[in-house]
């Protein structure tokens, strides 16, 4: 990251998003928020498909796919014959789990800083084909990038043929030092399948240096484009290995100049594709307002604010600052049910959750954010924990 010349609040920014004002939106982590002008030209899609639904979908929408494949693959650092769209991550994850042949007796190595639906992703398929999940342990405070590397690669053994891990973790929000994981695992052929639902948006990704077998990331969350955006990369070498989740159209089409991964992942049935075609929009939008500097800004303030909330009690930071962006975790006393008064009372709509032993309130700081949002929360969390 380098130095924003961006100060939160920024008003023009905060009157782009349509997120009620009777809220304390400290939850873009989870589904995101979409802004106006980007919302607009969803609904002008929309609009598009009602007035001639055979003609866009039959005919037009091929073409506006691809034209938006295109600019999403510029964006993430590849190709658009690498990258198909997909509604959400947890889908994407599916389409590689669902897709591998596992043996008995194989390992799929993981973090215990894992999505759920994730997990029961992997776990419901490791079990019917009697693999082994691993959820291995990254102790948190976590003090280095390779630190947790070198914990990670202590769960390798001679079964592990698949190594899965997050970008940005859900719970702890720590940055996955992924690149360097991703190659260690080539070297030991091993393949990796990447959770980046957070990290399109947050960070500047190139999916090909990256160098993982699969990724699979959201553009709902950060990115801001309307729900039900996402997209699966997958190396053009490992394509040929993964199969449809729904079977239709693409099956067996040969369609002239195109390929089997994008054959089995595009042509999915009907489905409203106006999501996918606002993610150029979206791309668009950030790129208009300095998102750079919008995020350097959304770190700083976030970074406030886990002081102000660690001031609170004697817990310590989960990883140094240069492990997370915009979205961060930090450790608070008593148990999650404890702050249900957040939202009951303070109409603060932020999640506090049970992970490892740990109560945690997970914070996202975004563009619309600003110092009363993190005043409200700490008035109210400091009315909770009586300090």
């Amino acid at each position: 990251m380098h130095a924003s010349t961006l100060t939160l609040p920024l008003p023009e920014l905060r009157e782009e998003f349509l997120l009620s004002r009777e809220l304390t939106f400290l939850n873009h982590g989870s589904f995101g928020a979409c802004p106006r002008p980007v919302f607009a030209i969803y609904q002008n899609w929309q609009r598009e498909l009602e007035a001639n639904p055979v003609g866009f979908l039959g005919l037009r929408l091929p073409d506006l796919l691809a034209a938006a494949s295109v600019r999403l693959a510029g964006y993430l650092g590849t190709v658009a014959d690498n990258l198909v769209f997909v509604p959400n991550a947890t889908y994407g994850v599916n389409v590689v789990a669902r897709s591998l042949k596992l043996q008995s007796g194989d390992e799929v190595l993981t973090s215990d800083h894992e999505y759920g639906a994730v997990n029961r992703t992997w776990r419901f398929n490791c079990e019917r084909q009697g693999a082994v999940y691993i959820n291995q342990p990254v102790a948190v405070p976590a003090p280095s990038a390779s630190a947790i590397v070198d914990q990670i690669w202590a769960g390798v053994t001679e079964r592990t043929k698949v190594i899965t891990l997050s970008h940005i973790t859900s719970p702890t929000a720590l940055m996955m030092p992924i690149a360097e994981i991703c190659r260690r695992a080539r070297a030991a052929g091993i393949l990796t399948v990447i959770d980046g639902a957070h990290a399109p948006g947050q960070l500047e990704l190139d999916l090909d240096a990256i160098g993982a077998d699969y990724y699979t990331g959201n553009c709902h969350k950060w990115l801001c484009s309307p729900k039900g955006a996402a997209f699966l990369y997958a190396r053009p070498e490992r394509q040929a290995l993964l199969e449809p989740l729904v079977v239709s159209h693409g099956w067996n089409a040969d369609a002239p100049g195109s390929s089997q991964f994008l054959d089995y992942f595009t042509w999915v049935g009907t489905v409203d594709p106006a999501a996918y075609l606002t993610v150029p929009a979206a791309i668009d939008f950030q790129a208009q307002h300095q998102w750079a500097d919008v995020r350097e800004a959304c770190h700083a303030l976030a970074l406030e604010a886990q002081q102000q909330i660690l001031d609170l009690s004697d817990a310590a930071a989960l990883s140094a600052d240069d492990l997370w962006v915009q979205m961060r975790a930090v450790p608070i006393p008593g148990a999650a049910a404890d702050y249900k008064p957040l939202w009951e009372k303070h109409r603060i709509v932020v999640p506090v959750f049970e992970w490892n032993g740990q109560t945690l309130i997970r914070f996202s700081i975004q563009a619309y954010n600003g110092p009363d949002d993190i005043h409200r929360l700490i008035v109210a969390l400091q009315e909770v924990i009586g300090a």
